[in-house]
Parts: structure tokens; C-alpha cells; sequence
């Protein structure tokens, strides 16, 4: 099995016409790139979670951006603005919540817009494959510096700490490192013996099965005493006393501290809370939507019932015609969470008041996230 860090979750081609993503769909069991270079096969790879994690649908935005740009055919640069608009607001649709994606379309726009005077066409498509090439170099720093936030967490708590995660936001939901796994392989750098110091343990996460197939996958692969529970057994394995501390991504961050991540997050946030077990998440600053003051200005992706009925089964296993709920992610409050890790630090409540300080503002935004329509 493959150390998940030497996997290119997200690369620009060789030739610089299409982007390369690892299909995360088949791991564990196979391990496939793709090439994408046409919209709707990116589009497609983003809402089928081909590519998924907050960071890497931001590198993969910006990469999206780019591509699409440079098969503009056009020199009149008027012209060149409206076929980026058009792509940049298509690309934003594939995935409503978030906020990674619209923070990366919205910078490589600002590029344009702000770049573009006496420029010409050819010479915009070479500035914005630079820019997103930063997005991906940034990402992986950015990763890297909250892996050792989390890491000095860790160090208190002492060896042979347990950790809880939920979904995946390690290495294959970013550029490199991850987010919530990123304390774990700094401590492993650090040189944390992998079945003694460190014990995972891993959510399934239904209907997608995201800590099964690829948390288990990055943890077991690198060593790390790695564990798998069903999402409704949370609950026992905190109250054994196994787990010290949780750590989870997330895909967007309000001004107070409420955050959307996978389904199913929330309530791990409350037995946790219960528990009296510190609950913090893994957050890049492009994560925190500071122009929504709460989670109730989040919008909630739906996704298809047969996610529920019948993948991962090979018969359905719901009666035909009954009702499903399948949002893929849930808001958890803020006055559930210990602190949000990031780059810049970590912030604890009052949650706005630390993000500023922090120097974390609003994004100017040409999409927007509910209408994916320029503002």
C-alpha cells in the first residue's frame, strides 16, 4: 500500500493543457488518474467527488480556471473576460457549499480583472497558469503549518494519544499534508512511532464511506495504528475513555464560528461536548466565509437518494418509493468547538473577534455560492 503523501492528489499536465486528479472514488482499491481538460468532465469529477476536500477543489478551481481560459480563442480581451466569467460560474455550481472552490474562481477572476489593462490575451493565459500554480505551492505550506499547530496539541496531550476524525481531510483532500490528518504526519516527522504514539480512529462516514475508504486508507498506509467505526459508534469509543482529542476538516467557516463539514459532524460534536473530549477544526484561512455572520446563511448541498439506497450494496437495501435525506453536509455550532485551526493559528471564541485579529477578511466575490451568479 502506497504512502498516501507521495500521491498527486491534484497536478497541472506536463504539457499544461489539462489537469491530472487522483480518481478518489475507486481507493482503496485502485489507483487512477485522470485527465480532464473539457468543463463538463471537470464539473463532473468535482460532483462526483472524483476530486474531493475543501484545499484540493481549490486547486483543482484554480487549475479549472486556467484551463478552460487557455482553450479561449479569441485575442480580443473583452471577449476573453466573458468566456472566463461563463466557465468560472459553471465550475462554481458543481459543488454549493464549499467555500474553497468560489475563493479560488473569485482570486484567479481578480487576476484578470485587475491584471488585465494593456495586457494582451496570450499574455493573461501565462499570469493566470502562474497564479494557480501559487494556489497549489500555498496550499501545501498551508497544510503543512496547521499539521504543526495541531502537532503542538498533540504534544501535551502526550504520547499515545487516541484521535477521532471524521471524513477525510488528510493528504487526498489537499495538495499535500491534509488538515485534520496533517498533526498526525507531523508527528510522525517528528519521530512518533506510528503504532505506540499515534491510534486513528476513523468514522466510516455514510452513505460515502470517506473515513472508511480513504482516512483508514492515508492512516493505515503510513503506519499509523488506524481503526474503523461505524458513524453510530462514536459514542462508545469516546466514552471508553480512547480518544483524547478530535480533529476534523471542514468546507466553510462563518464570522461566529459555525462551520459546515460532512454529514454526520455535528453530532460528533456533541458527544464530544458531552464528553468533555477538546473538538477542534482543521481550517485553512480561505475556508472562513467572513461575509456570513452564522451556519444558518450556509447552504446545505442535497445529493441523490441512491447514494443512500443502493451504493456500496449489491441489492437496494430500501423499500422502492420511500423518502430519503441525504444532505451531504451538516452546520455544527460554534459553541460546540474547543478551537479552529489554522495557518495563522488557532482561534478560539469569541471566533470573529480571533479571525480578525488574525487579519482573516472578507473576500471580495464574483460568484456567488446560493445563486453561483456574479454579484
Amino acid at each position: 500500500m502506497e504512502n498516501a503523501l507521495n500521491l498527486d492528489t491534484v497536478v497541472l499536465s506536463e504539457d499544461k493543457k489539462s489537469i491530472i486528479i487522483l480518481d478518489q472514488t475507486l481507493l482503496p482499491n485502485e489507483t487512477k488518474y485522470l485527465s480532464l481538460d473539457k468543463a463538463e468532465d471537470i464539473w463532473e469529477a468535482i460532483y462526483k467527488l472524483r476530486v474531493r476536500g475543501a484545499p484540493a477543489i481549490s486547486v483543482t478551481g484554480g487549475y479549472a480556471y486556467y484551463i478552460l481560459a487557455d482553450q479561449a480563442d479569441t485575442e480580443n480581451m473583452d471577449e476573453f473576460v466573458s468566456q472566463c466569467t461563463k466557465n468560472m460560474e459553471y465550475i462554481n455550481s458543481s459543488r454549493p457549499t464549499a467555500v474553497n472552490l468560489s475563493w479560488a474562481l473569485n482570486r484567479m477572476h481578480s487576476v484578470l480583472l485587475s491584471e488585465k489593462e494593456g495586457k494582451g490575451v496570450a499574455w493573461m493565459k501565462e499570469r493566470l497558469m502562474q497564479e494557480a500554480d501559487a494556489i497549489r505551492e500555498e496550499d501545501i505550506q498551508i497544510s503543512r503549518n496547521i499539521g504543526a499547530y495541531g502537532f503542538e496539541l498533540l504534544e501535551k496531550l502526550g504520547k499515545g494519544v487516541g484521535i477521532m476524525t471524521h471524513c477525510n481531510a488528510g493528504t487526498l483532500a489537499t495538495a499535500k499534508y491534509g488538515t485534520a490528518l496533517a498533526p498526525v504526519y507531523i508527528a510522525l516527522e517528528q519521530g512518533w512511532d506510528p503504532k505506540k504514539d499515534l491510534h486513528v480512529y476513523c468514522d466510516e462516514t455514510r452513505p460515502l464511506l470517506q473515513g472508511a475508504r480513504l482516512s483508514a486508507y492515508e492512516m493505515q498506509a503510513a503506519g499509523v495504528d488506524t481503526y474503523v467505526q461505524c458513524d453510530n459508534m462514536a459514542s462508545y469509543t469516546m466514552k471508553s475513555g480512547k480518544i483524547g482529542i478530535i480533529f476534523v476538516g471542514c468546507d466553510r467557516v462563518a464570522a461566529n464560528g459555525d462551520f459546515a463539514n460532512k454529514i454526520g459532524t455535528s453530532g460528533v460534536a456533541i458527544i464530544a461536548k458531552h464528553y468533555g473530549i477538546p473538538f477542534y477544526v482543521c481550517a485553512p484561512s480561505s475556508t472562513i466565509d467572513m461575509t456570513m455572520e452564522s451556519g444558518e446563511e450556509i447552504h446545505i448541498e442535497q445529493r441523490k437518494p441512491e447514494e443512500v439506497t443502493e451504493m456500496w450494496y449489491e441489492k437496494r437495501m430500501a423499500p422502492e418509493g420511500v423518502g430519503v435525506v441525504n444532505p451531504a453536509f451538516d452546520v455544527t455550532d460554534h459553541s460546540l468547538v474547543t478551537g479552529i485551526i489554522t495557518e495563522k493559528g488557532i482561534a478560539t471564541a469569541p471566533f470573529k473577534e480571533s479571525f480578525e485579529k488574525m487579519g482573516i477578511k472578507p473576500v471580495e466575490k464574483y460568484v456567488d455560492k446560493k445563486s453561483n451568479t456574479p454579484l
